[in-house]
């Protein structure tokens, strides 16, 4: 429950100053990576340090990474003489320690969707650790100067350990598994009913191939609805892909459901092992709540929205149902117009780490705006890109329609001209800040309701 009702995450600086200094002193000595880093920026306005998915060090950084805030990483498989080391309180790359590396970083690894698109781009060739489809996968790049550029690619687990043995049919159960889900059934007449459906469906693809694989399939195929209805997000996606990078960037995934569904909500993201963090209630600034939830294997952050009423400031909603309100706020319409994010409607939006003052310029080129930033701090920036709009089944506007929700004149504006469904979020941290504001969101929140659009 302290965790639930945490705030307060720190700016960790000196431990992502740290980690900068190791980053360059190994692009010092590393042109590939170096070159790879310009072009990240230059093409697709995101920053090395948001795919790095480890650093090896030597043994004796460990007590510099204590007094940072760095502790063993007690859940990671590691090779032998290999300890992990990551930051509980900061959202920053992992440290891999082990004696005779000297004073500098020799070693270090960027996460990646798919090994196979990003060798591809660049031409590598060197054999690839891991069987394919396997839980973690790994390539040597390039040696330049004894530095190590590796490029790795993960599905459901946490640790350091490639799979060497063949299992074709634990592969074939994975790409069935995914299957079934891409193709799952959405939409129902009533949201109780898709939620049954697609708790049937996580049983079945836990017991097949475990809970984390699970998360990984479900997430990955939830990505590709979302960006099938945004055209920001397939343009950004090609701009990643053009460097072999797919989504691995991406920082929390955020759920919009209907009051009646948010308990469900909650139970499908408990299936899948997810851990809840902060609790907002917002009620009485903008009439909306929020669970943050996270996998702490897959990695994988949710950011979950309802409708929340201004007495409604103390319960815990995620586990109490919410009782039926005859008055929509934002989050309750968005559902009303378009479905359950879980369901129909898929996710509001995806936010990805970027450079973001970069990003918002390069996608401009591209022909796609930016709204106003909801967070300008000096260590978090938020900012929207401009809605894309979707078409409103007749039945859902007639519904809202009857029961007030909407008049009249929107109701026809919502049947001529759609409403704004979905966005990509460009969000820039530092200091390895991993927590949100909530003043900040409320105020988005309450920009995005359909009715002002």
């Amino acid at each position: 429950m302290n965790a639930e009702q945490r705030f307060d995450w720190p700016v960790c600086q000196e431990a992502e100053d740290y980690l900068l200094a190791k980053i360059d002193a190994f692009l010092e000595r590393h042109a590939f990576a170096r070159e790879l880093a310009r072009r990240m920026a230059d093409e697709t306005g995101t920053l090395l340090l948001d795919w790095v998915d480890s650093l090896v060090l030597d043994a004796t950084a460990a007590t510099e990474l204590r007094l940072l805030g760095f502790v063993p990483d007690l859940t990671a498989e590691t090779p032998a003489g290999r300890e992990a080391w990551h930051h509980p309180e900061a959202m920053l790359p992992r440290v891999l320690l082990e004696d005779g590396h000297g004073p500098r970083s020799n070693e270090l690894a960027i996460h990646v969707e798919s090994l196979a698109d990003f060798m591809g781009v660049h031409g590598v060739t060197a054999e690839v650790e891991g069987e394919p489809l396997s839980r973690f996968r790994r390539v040597l790049v390039a040696e330049e100067d004894g530095a190590r550029f590796h490029v790795t690619e993960r599905r459901g687990y946490r640790g350091f350990v490639p799979e060497s043995r063949s299992h074709p049919e634990e592969t074939l159960k994975l790409l069935i598994a995914a299957e079934r889900w891409e193709t799952r059934r959405r939409e129902f007449d009533e949201p109780a009913e898709g939620f049954d459906h697609a708790e049937k469906l996580l049983e079945r693809l836990i017991g097949e191939i475990g809970r984390d694989l699970t998360c990984h399939v479900v997430f990955a195929g939830e990505r590709k609805y979302w960006q099938r209805r945004n055209r920001a997000a397939r343009v950004q996606k090609m701009r990643q892909d053009a460097l072999g990078l797919g989504w691995a960037n991406h920082d929390h995934h955020t759920l919009r459901s209907s009051r009646e569904s948010f308990v469900r909500l909650m139970k499908v993201m408990e299936m899948l092992g997810f851990e809840r963090r902060e609790r907002y209630y917002a009620g009485e600034q903008a009439g909306w709540g929020a669970q943050i939830l996270e996998q702490p294997v897959e990695g994988i952050v949710v950011f979950c929205d309802v409708d929340l009423l201004p007495d409604e400031t103390e319960i815990d909603f995620s586990r109490q149902p919410l009782p039926h309100s005859p008055k929509l706020g934002t989050v309750g319409l968005w559902t009303g117009l378009h479905g359950e994010s879980f369901l129909e409607a898929g996710m509001h939006h995806l936010e990805c780490r970027f450079d973001h003052a970069l990003l918002r310029e390069q996608l401009a080129g591209e022909g796609i705006g930016t709204m106003k930033p909801f967070s300008d701090l000096p260590f978090l920036k938020q900012a929207f890109t401009e809605g894309e709009r979707w078409r409103v089944r007749p039945e859902r506007a007639r519904r809202l329609l009857e029961d007030g929700s909407i008049d009249a004149a929107q109701y026809e504006t919502f049947l001529r001209d759609g409403a704004i469904g979905s966005h990509l979020e460009n969000l820039q941290r530092k200091g390895g800040f991993k927590g949100f504001n909530q003043k900040s969101v409320s105020a988005i929140i309450a920009a995005t309701d359909p009715r002002l659009q």
